[in-house]
Parts: C-alpha cells; sequence; structure tokens
C-alpha cells in the first residue's frame, strides 16, 4: 500500500463540486444562481466599506494642521485598541488592525460567518500543493472496485478566524437521535488492521462525499423535501447502507473545510435541523422514529411540525426494497443506543408540590426540586429497568447515563450519578413508579418527596407524582 496522498486546499473545490454534479441539472443551476447572488451581495458590501472610507479621509483632514503632531504612544495604543472584545472574530486574531479595518472586519463577519476580511487578503501568489485530478484518486479507487460505495475524504478545519488549518485525525462521520452529526471511532475491527491508509466504514456521510452519478441516481439522489440545514447526510447514509450500499472515509484524501462560527442564512438551526430530524425518521426509521422525538423532547403525536410530503420518498424505499432501520441499527450502527425500554419522559412533577425534578448544578450530585419550565436541566427519562435519569440521556451506548440515586443513608438528599459509578457504591438507582402515584426505590423502599419545596429521600408518605410523556403503558 502507498503512502497517502495528501489533498488540501482547492481539492475541496474539487470534491464539492463533484458533489453536486450527481444532482439533476436543475439543482446545479439554482446552487451557482445562489453562489452569484453572494458574490454580488459581498462585492456590494466592499463598496459600501470604500466609500464610507472616502467619506471619512477629506473630514480628517480638516483638523487644523497646526494640532498635528508625531504620533506619540497614546495614539498607538488607541488604534490598536479593540472595538469588539467580546467578538469571537477577535479573540485570536487582528491585534493589530486600525479601528476602521476592525469595523470592516467585523461588518462581513456578522453577515458571512467566518474572516472574509482576511480572505481578501491572502496572497494570490502563496505557494499551494499540486492539486490537479490525480489526488483524486483515492476516493475513484474505492468506486470504481465497487459502484455502490459513497466515500469522502477527512476533512481538517479551517479556523473561521485566522484561517489557520487544523487537523483532523480520520474518524467515522456519525449522528446522535436529534441527527447532529459528530466525529466517532471506527469499528474496532479497522484498527486491528493496524493500517491508517486504509477505508474506513462509516455509519453517514457530512455532506462532502463522492459517489457514482448512476447509483445516487437509482436510490433517489438527495431528499428534495429537506429544508435549509441539516439532517440530509444523516438520510443520506442511512439510505445508502439500507439500500444496497456502503459509505466510507477514506484516509489519504484530505481536503480543509472552512467552519463557519455561524450560518448567515438561519442564526439558530434548531427549528430547521428539527424538522428535517423529524421527516427522515418517518421515513427511514420505522419503530425507532420517536427516537427523534425524544431526542427534542416532542410528543409522538400532534407535535404540530409540517414535515412535508413524505409519500414519494417512502414509496422509494418500498421500490428499492430497502433493509428495515432495526437491521443498519444492528449492522452498521450498533454503536447507538436504540432506547427501546424507555416507558417515559419528560419533566417530572409532583402533584402535591406542584414542582419538578431538576438536575441542580452542575458539575454536581444533588438534584433539586424547583419550579417547572420543562427544559434541558428537568428533562427525565423512565426505562423499564426502573433507571431514572435527569439533565438528559445518551445516544450512544458507550456514554453512560446520570442516574437519580438513594445513596443509602438516613433522611437525606437523593444524589445524582454515573449509572454505572453508583451501582459500583451500592447505591440504589432502581425506582417502582405508577403515573400519578409515589416514586419508590427497590432497594431502599424509600420514596422521593418534596418537602418544603426541597428534593429528599424518606420514609413514603403518599407523595404523587407524573411525567410529561407515557410511550408504553407501565
Amino acid at each position: 500500500m502507498s503512502a497517502c496522498m495528501k489533498v488540501t486546499h482547492s481539492i475541496s473545490l474539487i470534491m464539492f463540486l463533484l458533489t453536486f454534479s450527481f444532482t439533476e441539472d436543475k439543482v446545479l443551476r439554482g446552487f451557482e444562481k445562489k453562489q452569484d447572488i453572494m458574490q454580488k451581495i459581498l462585492e456590494e458590501d466592499r463598496e459600501k466599506q470604500r466609500k464610507s472610507a472616502e467619506v471619512q479621509r477629506p473630514a480628517e483632514k480638516k483638523k487644523d494642521d497646526a494640532n498635528i503632531q508625531p504620533q506619540n504612544e497614546a495614539d498607538q495604543m488607541k488604534k490598536s485598541e479593540k472595538l469588539f472584545p467580546n467578538s469571537v472574530l477577535f479573540k485570536e486574531w487582528g491585534a493589530n488592525l486600525s479601528e476602521d479595518d476592525q469595523r470592516e472586519a467585523q461588518s462581513l463577519y456578522e453577515k458571512y460567518g467566518y474572516n472574509v476580511y482576511l480572505s481578501d487578503r491572502l496572497p494570490l501568489d502563496r505557494p499551494l500543493p499540486d492539486t490537479r485530478d490525480p489526488r483524486a484518486e483515492p476516493l475513484l479507487t474505492q468506486i470504481k472496485a465497487d459502484r455502490t460505495v459513497v466515500v469522502s475524504p477527512v476533512f481538517d478545519r479551517v479556523n473561521f478566524d485566522d484561517l489557520k488549518v487544523i487537523t483532523y485525525h480520520p474518524n467515522a462521520h456519525a449522528f446522535d437521535w436529534a441527527l447532529w452529526c459528530m466525529y466517532e471511532s471506527f469499528t474496532p475491527e479497522y484498527y486491528k488492521l493496524n493500517d491508517g491508509s486504509l477505508p474506513g466504514k462509516s455509519p453517514s456521510v457530512m455532506g462532502i462525499m463522492v459517489a457514482d452519478r448512476k447509483f445516487l441516481g437509482e436510490i433517489g439522489v438527495l431528499d428534495e423535501g429537506m429544508k435549509v440545514y441539516g439532517g440530509e447526510n444523516v438520510e443520506l447514509g442511512i439510505r445508502v447502507w439500507t439500500c444496497g450500499g456502503s459509505v466510507e472515509v477514506v484516509p489519504c484524501s484530505k481536503i480543509a473545510h472552512i467552519e463557519r462560527a455561524h450560518k448567515p442564512y438561519m442564526p439558530d438551526l434548531g427549528p430547521a435541523m428539527k424538522r428535517n430530524a423529524l421527516r427522515v425518521a418517518e421515513i427511514w426509521m420505522d419503530e425507532y422514529k420517536h427516537n427523534v422525538n425524544l431526542a427534542w423532547n416532542i410528543p409522538f403525536e400532534n407535535h404540530g411540525i409540517d414535515i412535508g410530503d413524505i409519500s414519494e420518498r417512502k414509496k422509494l424505499r418500498e421500490r428499492l426494497n430497502c433493509k428495515p432501520f432495526k437491521w443498519y441499527l444492528d449492522n452498521v450502527y450498533p454503536k447507538l443506543d436504540p432506547w427501546d425500554d424507555l416507558l417515559a419522559y419528560g419533566g417530572m412533577k409532583s402533584l402535591d408540590a406542584d414542582m419538578c425534578i431538576d438536575q441542580g448544578a452542575v458539575p454536581g450530585h444533588t438534584p433539586i426540586a424547583y419550579n417547572c419550565y420543562y427544559y434541558g436541566p428537568q428533562f427525565t427519562y423512565y426505562r423499564g429497568t426502573g433507571e431514572l435519569y435527569i439533565g438528559g440521556i445518551k445516544s450512544h451506548k458507550y456514554n453512560d447515563n446520570r442516574c437519580l440515586a438513594d445513596i443509602g443513608t438516613e433522611e437525606t438528599e437523593p444524589g445524582l450519578y454515573n449509572c454505572k459509578e453508583a451501582m459500583q457504591k451500592g447505591m440504589g438507582i432502581y425506582w417502582d413508579f405508577t403515573q400519578g402515584e409515589e416514586l419508590k426505590n427497590r432497594q431502599t423502599k424509600r420514596c422521593l418527596e418534596i418537602i418544603n419545596k426541597k428534593l429528599i429521600i424518606q420514609e413514603c408518605t403518599g407523595q404523587r407524582w407524573t411525567i410529561q410523556h407515557i410511550i408504553k403503558p407501565f
């Protein structure tokens, strides 16, 4: 096996264009039109900045020449003073910029999410590695051997502020149940081969990929019902794997990708991401689709979010005779916790005290009683085992959740510990609960109750609890 070929800088453009060449012509034309619009807006911004600077210069020249003195130390300090001390753009960059340049850089950053000011000033004659087409060979070699494989390079990160390249190691492209993407190690079998140049299997892709055009067309190209941002990469990964293909990350191919600090077209990606995730779940996840609702803490039914028409995509799945999602979990992504024994979730409220369980201070191990607001720190999950998680639930089997625990002393506050740690210390982490009734620890036979607005564990007095959403009768 030959050594990996380093593919950087302009190869990202090659991969980008290859990716979009797989879609229909109208998609490509639409993309080019958007690029032209963005370029026009950027040029207009620069022209406004130039005219503004020209207006300011004559005004400065009107100052009395008699008052002009050689620039002293105070002037130097004023020139280098940061006008935007709270801006992440200037956290590691821009200390020597003039005030006018700081204003221009900040204005462009706010609009585009990365350092356009610096990007425009990179010298065109700077040395660059050879990035001609043969550098794509590691990706194309995999497709030549198997037309059903979709391949992705390793992404190095280009900082949005100083544009420095941060090297990333090869990893699988994974996701959680909310369908946010993430990096994850390859399978143990991959590392046993002891060859870091080999492609590694990946549950998903992160948006930059190369595929056989005909194969991608056969399995439905991209879901045009997805909106704005998020989830389309996970949808594609699930579809490729379950409909006859596979996904690989190729370490011998690298690109550099600017990760913008914010998306200029949508400051809050949450609503679009949630909507797209629900669409993916409804089409592809079968009996596991409600795990997406769990991850976003929304009801299973009547959630009020329009996911668009999915009839054609469901017909596509049936026509391609794609495998069930359970096959995908068992064979492609066994690291994902199926959550198949969850009984209930949401805020857990004492009907007698009219308050909810809250995870309390983090870091810390003491849950508290607090007025109900039904958000992150109050998210509660009750499993068939009797475990009760407070403050969230982990999507992956390799991560431990935080269990509500009776730590075993006399009348006391409850504990909140990683479940494995609590078991090792002999704490009671299993609870018996029926909706509208008491919450009793199986090991100590004591109950969780709220006394004088304080969460305690004591002999049961009949305090009643209710949890927001029931998944299965219990």
